[in-house]
């Protein structure tokens, strides 16, 4: 759980000068459902294709190739 507090001004502060994909981007990840699933793709170490174009297609994104290292 995200730990500011959504109802305050002060918490979109830094969208005023996001781009489009920017701020699209803020809003997705602070989905549950969105983050649940990502982790779960994250966690495996060769995801199944067929669950990898299922996440793409319900959430519209794409990842490059895979870090080496953690960030």
């Amino acid at each position: 759980m995200l730990s500011i507090d959504w109802r305050t001004p002060a918490a979109y502060r830094d969208t005023r000068n996001l781009p489009a994909a920017g701020f699209a981007w803020e809003y997705l990840r602070r989905n549950n459902e969105y983050r649940q699933e990502y982790w779960a793709l994250a966690a495996s170490q060769q995801p199944d294709s067929g669950h990898l174009e299922a996440f793409v297609e319900r959430w519209g994104v794409r990842f490059p190739q895979r870090s080496r290292r953690a960030a």
